[in-house]
């Protein structure tokens, strides 16, 4: 007899595999077009309008999900992945801690160098330059997985810092179960993906409650208490009209990021 929490696990890692299945469809697509678009010049105007259409479908088809529950994915076009990650200058031996002032409150969480240090890294230089000053957590989750995702300069979850940066940490959580996923407990923060091995960027999610996923996302923070507390509020707020996936209803704008050593 499946409980019905098990049926909620499986619609979720279904609609998972749905997605990225889709997604990689789209990034095919794209790549396609940028070949096309760098031998025929003339028609890069019609070319750009078939690429804008292709993520636009997928983007419906999503919403049409909303049912199941969300990946904690980034879909950042290829273009916006070319560049190379910041040279390795954080101290590997200590601590460094993330603190975002927001429209709902301040948000901390400390990060392990030792263990993540191409994400710590990133993320200070993307800090130290402001990247994140502006912008907003553009998704909330309510139903099978519980996080609130922030880090796209673009807000609609396909933007990036043009580069991307390795996997880490993955065995962190434990060795996957049957259903092959791991629990991220409350507190975690982590990094969202396109799907695909080693293509974080900028996008991370915040875990306001346990959350079974894949072990393919970097957890790389554990958020204090008061910030565990301030990101729960915004959950159980919900999202904006009502779905299970989308904008939270309580929007949540970053007005500084900054990444100090600790």
């Amino acid at each position: 007899m499946v409980s019905s929490d098990q049926r909620r696990r499986q619609l979720a890692r279904e609609k998972f595999e749905r997605q990225q299945q889709r997604r990689e469809e789209a990034r095919r697509r794209t790549r396609r077009l940028t070949v096309v678009i760098a031998s025929v010049v003339a028609v890069a105007a019609i070319v750009g309008v078939g690429s804008y259409l292709a993520l636009d479908d997928d983007g419906k088809k999503d919403k049409s999900d909303a049912a199941a529950s969300a990946s904690p994915s980034a879909s950042p076009s290829a273009s916006e992945s070319s560049a190379p990650e910041p040279a390795l200058k954080i101290d590997k031996k200590a601590k460094y801690t993330m603190s975002l002032k927001t429209s709902q409150g301040d948000v901390a969480f400390t990060m392990d160098a030792a263990k993540t240090p191409h994400t710590t890294n990133s993320f200070k230089s993307l800090a130290d330059k402001g990247f994140f000053d502006g912008t907003k957590c553009h998704r909330l989750t309510t139903q099978g997985i519980f996080v609130l995702q922030c880090g796209d300069p673009k807000g609609d979850g396909t933007g990036g810092p043009g580069y991307t940066i390795p996997d880490e940490n993955l065995t962190a959580l434990g060795k996957a179960g049957k259903d092959g996923t791991v629990t991220y407990p409350a507190g975690t923060v982590a990094m969202a993906n396109t799907g695909q091995a080693h293509t974080g960027g900028s996008q991370f999610f915040l875990v306001y409650k346990d959350s079974k996923l894949p072990p393919t996302y970097t957890p790389f923070g554990t958020m204090d208490d008061a910030s565990l507390k301030a990101v729960k509020d915004i959950g159980a707020a919900g999202v904006a009209g009502g779905a299970a996936d989308g904008a939270p209803k309580k929007a949540v704008d970053i007005s500084k990021a900054a990444v100090d050593k600790s």
